[in-house]
C-alpha cells in the first residue's frame, strides 16, 4: 500500500469558489422550474393537437366507411361479386407472390453484382405486383362483410 500512496488519497476543495451561493442556488432553482412549467404547457398543447387530429382522422374515417356501406347497400350483386373475386384473385397473387420470391431467391446474388439485372426484375414484376395488389385491396374493400357494431350482436 506505501507503494501507490496517491490512489488511496483523496482532495476536497472546500474553497468559497466551490460551494455554490444561495442566491445562484435559487436562481438555477427557479430557472429550473420555469423550464419544467414551459415544458408542462407545451405537452398540454401537443396532447390537445393529437386529440384535435385524432378526432378529425376519426371523422374521415366514419365518413368513409358510411360511404361504403351506403355503396354495398346500393350494389349488393356488386359486393358480393367483388367478395368472390377477392378470394380468387388471393389463390392466384399467392401463387405469383411465390414464384417472384423464388426467381429473387435465385438470383439475389446476381442482383447484387449487376444494376441491370436487379432494374430488370423490378421492372418486370414491380408495377405488374403494385396493379395486383391495388386491385387485390380494391376488391377485398369492396367485398369486405358489413362490420357488425356492439350494439348490432
Amino acid at each position: 500500500m506505501a507503494d501507490n500512496p496517491h490512489i488511496y488519497t483523496t482532495q476536497v476543495d472546500i474553497s468559497s469558489g466551490s460551494v455554490p451561493q444561495p442566491a445562484a442556488a435559487e436562481n438555477v432553482s427557479g430557472d429550473q422550474t420555469a423550464l419544467l412549467r414551459e415544458m408542462v404547457i407545451l405537452q398540454r398543447k401537443t396532447c390537445e393537437l393529437l386529440g384535435d387530429l385524432l378526432t378529425q382522422v376519426s371523422q374521415q374515417q366514419r365518413q368513409r366507411a358510411a360511404e361504403l356501406k351506403a355503396w354495398k347497400e346500393s350494389h349488393p350483386e356488386l359486393a358480393q361479386s367483388c367478395r368472390k373475386a377477392s378470394e380468387a384473385l388471393t389463390k392466384v397473387h399467392t401463387q405469383f407472390l411465390a414464384t417472384v420470391a423464388e426467381e429473387a431467391a435465385e438470383n439475389s446474388e446476381v442482383f447484387v453484382d449487376s444494376e441491370y439485372a436487379l432494374s430488370d426484375f423490378i421492372d418486370r414484376h414491380g408495377p405488374r405486383i403494385a396493379h395486383f395488389n391495388g386491385v387485390m385491396q380494391l376488391f377485398a374493400q369492396l367485398g369486405s362483410p358489413p362490420a357488425v357494431r356492439k350494439g348490432d350482436d
